[in-house]
């Protein structure tokens, strides 16, 4: 069958696809690629891999079996060995995929929507290049895909931007990122790069088609289509190669294990959606309680119980007096998901302890971060709270909470006088309700109990918004909340920071308050004091 044949190709160049990808690049129909796949699979030349991501919804994914791979050599008139030299079928590439295979089904998701405009197309992936992948559009024109994941640091990923751009050269980069903050941060330093950069957001470059407005270019343009963006690009560009691995191991067809028996790189295919974001959240709120991770989800504790258990039967999680992180396992599967450098993650965020045999202590956390957010547990819970209250008050407000960072994706960094400056909130996040968004600041402040104290608290927010960098990191200038543990406090806070905005002139829209307040009346309720008297500024609930 002419389809099948076409389809055994098809895996050998990008293995891990579902049929409707598979369709969109092949060029057969829905029908004829349903009944070839159903027909493959009963020939045992090619198994098919549950997956399913909080962006892709569950689907079934096809690769080539031992039998499959001597098949595909046939039809090539090559041996297995020049086979596996020539494409990523090797052991080691399905080990590569399968650990990055959310991003995988995002890039494949983003070529079938080209595949619509533009066919045929050539596709590659790489291994240990900058980029992703690379398409060659039926032109000769070349586009590079880079996706940087959601765990992925901000100094390493820009390293990689520096490769991506100072190595060969494309018709366009696709950039696919996580978040608008990151999108503007991305965008600025691709705008140095050689050739045309369009970005978007990963969950909407799945998600649309060719005609969906949800790209930009690096230098700030209105929204494009995807139709639009290949119009835009220019002609020729690098087709490049990557050095052969030394060693070509033939996979072994997967046997079916559950998640916990399963080795760490087959676990993207066996997790749910809801258990990756549960992993996702306890990535970036190590040392939460069960109750304010049910806050952040929306649900009972008995689901929060039923996910986090499963996630702790798989070894990528872990309990200590009743609260929850991600284990070393957990770890290296999100960093090797990002294309992130997993013993790096663990040194800085592993929850396993120094002395296995000691009591739990901050000091027995082997973990840099991680020591840090337990050294300093009652303010770490306090932040949880927060956010926890913040996403199930939205949720009955109908307020839409875009994005919450925790405090290690929260910093910002700017230059003052040719010195690098920075600020280190407790999180950040987007709210919106209907065409408002409005971005914030949240400070959580423990120990500013003098006013020079509190001046000094205030001191970096000033030099920060007397930048135009809030407007660049953001779109508009966000507002920035302080809490404290009493009402005093606060009280004096917020004329000290009078005074500080008055001798600064620095225009900020900052918001006060504390505990008490809050867990009367929630974050989004009547709880803040200003310190203008503009009460439009407020928070949209």
């Amino acid at each position: 069958m002419s389809a099948g044949r076409d389809l055994l190709r098809l895996l050998g160049e990008a293995p891990f696809l579902d049929r409707l990808e598979a369709a969109a690049l092949s060029g057969w129909s829905r029908g004829a690629v349903y009944a070839a796949f159903a027909a493959l699979e009963e020939a045992g030349l090619v198994p098919s891999l549950p997956h399913a991501s909080e962006l892709i919804p569950s689907t079934q994914r096809y690769h080539l079996t031992y039998a499959g791979l001597r098949r595909l050599a046939e039809l090539e008139e090559m041996g297995l060995g020049e086979l596996l030299h020539s494409r990523p079928l090797t052991a080691h590439w399905r080990r590569l995929l399968l650990e990055r295979l959310d991003g995988v089904a995002s890039s494949y998701r983003l070529t079938a929507a080209i595949a619509d405009t533009a066919w045929p197309l050539r596709f590659r992936w790489y291994r240990a290049a900058p980029m992703d992948a690379a398409l060659a559009l039926p032109d000769g024109r070349s586009l590079f895909v880079v996706r940087e994941g959601r765990t992925a640091e901000r100094t390493a990923f820009g390293k990689r931007l520096w490769r991506l751009r100072e190595g060969p050269r494309p018709g366009a980069y696709l950039v696919l990122v996580p978040d608008a903050v990151r999108l503007r941060h991305t965008a600025r330093l691709m705008a140095r790069a050689p050739a045309p950069a369009f970005l978007a957001l990963e969950g909407d470059a799945a998600a649309s088609g060719r005609d969906a407005r949800v790209w930009r270019t690096a230098s700030g343009s209105p929204w494009l289509s995807l139709s639009e963006v290949l119009a835009h690009v220019p002609a020729g560009g690098a087709w490049p190669a990557e050095e052969a691995l030394a060693r070509l191991t033939v996979a072994r067809d997967l046997r079916e294990t559950e998640p916990g028996a399963a080795p760490a790189w087959l676990l993207p295919s066996k997790l749910s959606p809801a258990e990756k974001r549960v992993l996702d959240l306890l990535s970036d709120w190590p040392w939460i309680a069960p109750a304010h991770l049910g806050g952040l989800l929306g649900v009972s504790a008995g689901r929060v119980s039923q996910l986090t258990g499963a996630l702790e039967a798989a070894g990528l999680a872990v309990r200590v007096s009743g609260r929850l992180a991600v284990s070393d396992r957990g770890l290296a599967l999100l960093a090797r998901r990002d294309r992130a450098a997993a013993n790096l993650a663990v040194r800085r965020w592993s929850a396993r302890p120094l002395d296995p045999a000691a009591r739990p202590h901050w000091r027995n956390a082997s973990g840099r971060r991680s020591r840090q957010l337990l050294r300093t547990l009652e303010h770490t819970t306090a932040v949880h709270r927060f956010a926890a209250m913040l996403a199930g008050q939205a949720r009955a407000c109908a307020v839409e909470l875009l994005q919450l960072d925790p405090p290690h994706r929260a910093s910002r960094y700017f230059r003052d006088g040719g010195v690098v400056r920075s600020v280190h909130p407790d999180a950040f996040g987007v709210l919106r309700r209907g065409e408002r968004t409005w971005p914030f600041f949240l400070e959580w402040e423990r120990r500013a109990v003098r006013p020079s104290t509190m001046a000094g608290r205030i001191a970096p927010y000033l030099r920060y918004y007397a930048s135009q960098r809030p407007a660049d990191d953001h779109g508009v200038r966000p507002a920035v909340l302080v809490v404290f543990d009493d009402e005093l406090a606060a009280h004096h806070f917020l004329r000290v920071a009078r005074a500080e905005l008055q001798r600064a002139r620095v225009d900020l829209s900052l918001w006060v308050s504390h505990r008490a307040a809050l867990e009367l009346e929630g974050p989004l309720g009547n709880a803040w004091r200003g310190h203008g008297s503009d009460p439009a500024s407020g928070l949209p609930c």
